[in-house]
């Protein structure tokens, strides 16, 4: 194993800078700038208390999971801690199912970043850049882990301060001291039916949408393990999730709902950055707001990329894919994987113009839960790993707070959340597609189990 290689195989080509911005601003997608504002026209104001409490479950999972990686820092991330804690089934089945998540979410960022550039360009057709972007980023993800990062840190660092610039705008416009503005004050948090017009009952279902919009916070961990001193990565992105969430999300959210009443219908059609900024009488709002959103979608495209091929490479290293998709080239990339990856993410777009409008949206809804249940594995598993290494005697360098009470909370609490899902009309089909693929994925899982015992059995017999 060359000095350029981590422990399972694959390059340290990310630079602690890289590692940095992917932790910042990762976990940044479109959801912030566009889908924010359907979760505003849900809740109201008290939005606020959907993107804290999400935002909080996120801070604690996070711990949970840094706890783990700091210690054992690997690529297949909790599906490797879930295999070693909970059991095989748990670490197949969670480790196909997060594959799966961003196997889908390819083909919709690239569908977005298309729709945006069509626009633009209308003689040219949406599927024509959906295939083009969807390509380049494949290629430059095959070469070598350097280009993700490096990819990844300019379009990083491009959301960051898009959002400080928004922040400031908007504190100057609160505070008056912006001329064009037309909005200023905090009075619309409570001017326009309360605080919280559509009861706790909005608060709630906000917060499901909101939280999936927080997925992504944990690719600091898989990435951390292709970088020179993981568990120092680790740590660093882990201690600053706080302040990221704080600042990105919940600062830049109270901006919108303190300036524009939460019922403005623009906020839900044409996004709650491009409404704000229209209203602070800042000219080119749309084409600023398309233009970061594009980088945004791109992000995250280029991050489904890099996430679905790692954990196929994983999987394959565990023996629970396939074999073809552990082989890395001369620059320590899971060229296989990257490649397999962007294939399925084609089939699914294929699936949805050739199969019924209904299958590909059972498809769709599967990825609805899949969030939540990575969560439930972290937390099941982060609870069985610290009771083994403190029957042990380790020592644990960096620890889940509180523990065992507050792991315990976050796995009642998940739990509580999934069941509300599953009595609600919205999010029922969530709870059934994500059950269903699960129970297919746990079957497939025992039967390559089965297939693993009869091989070690019959190699037992030859011997």
């Amino acid at each position: 194993m060359s000095n350029t290689q981590s422990s399972n195989g694959l390059e340290q080509g990310l630079k602690p800078r890289h590692v940095t911005m992917l932790s910042i601003a990762g976990v940044i997608g479109a959801g912030l700038f566009v889908g924010s504002g359907h979760a505003i026209a849900q809740a109201g104001p008290a939005v606020l208390l959907a993107y804290a409490a999400a935002g909080t479950l996120v801070v604690l999972v996070m711990r949970m999971l840094a706890e783990m990686a700091v210690a054992s820092p690997d690529t297949g991330s909790f599906s490797t801690y879930a295999d070693r804690a909970i059991g095989h089934w748990a670490g197949f089945t969670i480790g196909w199912l997060y594959w799966w998540f961003w196997v889908l979410v390819i083909p919709l960022e690239a569908v977005a970043a298309g729709t945006i550039l069509h626009a633009w360009f209308p003689g040219t057709a949406i599927w024509v850049f959906t295939l083009v972007i969807t390509l380049l980023l494949t290629a430059t993800n095959l070469f070598s882990v350097k280009n993700y990062g490096e990819f990844e840190f300019w379009f990083a660092l491009v959301k960051v301060l898009a959002i400080i610039g928004f922040i400031i705008l908007g504190l100057l416009a609160i505070f008056g001291f912006l001329p064009t503005s037309q909005v200023s004050g905090v009075a619309h948090l409570s001017d326009t039916i309360g605080f919280m017009p559509n009861g706790m009952g909005a608060v709630l279902a906000a917060m499901l949408t909101t939280m999936f919009s927080f997925m992504g916070t944990e690719i600091v961990t898989i990435a951390a393990a292709e970088s020179k001193d993981p568990s120092k990565q680790i740590t660093k992105a882990t201690n600053s999730v706080i302040w990221r969430i704080g600042l990105f999300y919940l600062v830049s959210i109270f901006i919108v709902v303190a300036l524009v009443p939460w019922n403005d219908p623009a906020l839900a059609q044409f996004g709650s950055y491009q409404t704000v900024l229209d209203r602070m009488g800042i000219p080119n709002a749309k084409l600023i707001v398309d233009i970061v959103v594009l980088i945004a979608v791109t992000s995250c495209l280029n991050s489904a990329l890099y996430t679905s091929s790692r954990m196929l490479y994983s999987l394959s290293k565990r023996g629970d894919a396939p074999a073809a998709a552990k082989r890395t080239n001369a620059s320590g990339t899971p060229y296989w994987a990257v490649m397999m990856s962007t294939g399925a993410a084609f089939v699914a777009v294929f699936a949805n113009y050739v199969a019924p409008a209904a299958v590909f949206e059972f498809l769709l809804a599967s990825s609805g839960a899949i969030a939540l249940l990575v969560y439930l594995v972290i937390a099941v598993s982060q609870l069985r790993m610290r009771q083994k290494r403190m029957a042990l005697g380790e020592n644990i360098s960096f620890k889940m707070w509180l523990f065992p009470g507050l792991t315990w909370a976050v796995i009642v609490f998940i739990v509580a959340i999934l069941t509300i899902m599953l009595f609600q009309e919205a999010h029922r089909v969530e709870i059934m597609a994500t059950g269903l693929l699960s129970i297919l994925v746990v079957a497939a899982g025992l039967l390559v189990a089965r297939r693993r015992r009869i091989e070690k059995l019959g190699a037992t017999v030859l011997n």
